[in-house]
């Protein structure tokens, strides 16, 4: 059984960066895909990005492209999310989520496994 511990959030200005960490315990790590997914007060959970098990093949939402980046360090059994030129609409709980297969997914109900999440906070 997979066990996700985020962390590394926090507030920060408009145009600043984070990087995100889950940490993950229980499995063997690279049979898993990672994703980070985030929700925001009154909206719903949504796709952030997601990484293969073996780091090859990576996905964005399009909200994200060019600003972001993951991932992940086998070794340490962690994921990482560099978020980069934040911005006010970034601001959201952030999950990080764990599915068992070789293809990275982008809907929540992909992912069995998920952390408790990280608040992040742009402020304007």
């Amino acid at each position: 059984q997979v066990q996700l511990v985020e962390s590394g959030g926090g507030l920060v200005q408009a145009g600043g960066s984070l990087r995100l960490s889950c940490a993950a315990s229980g499995t063997t790590w690279n049979n898993y895909v990672m994703g980070w997914f985030r929700q925001a007060p009154e909206k719903e959970r949504e796709f952030v990005a997601a990484i293969s098990g073996g780091g090859g093949s990576t996905y964005y939402a399009d909200s994200v492209k060019g600003r972001a980046t993951i991932s992940r360090d086998n070794a340490k059994n962690t994921v990482y999310l560099q978020m980069n030129s934040l911005k006010a609409e970034d601001t959201a709980v952030y999950y990080c989520a764990a599915r068992l297969g070789t293809v990275p997914k982008t809907m929540t109900y992909d992912y069995r496994t998920w952390g408790q999440g990280t608040q992040v906070t742009v402020s304007s």
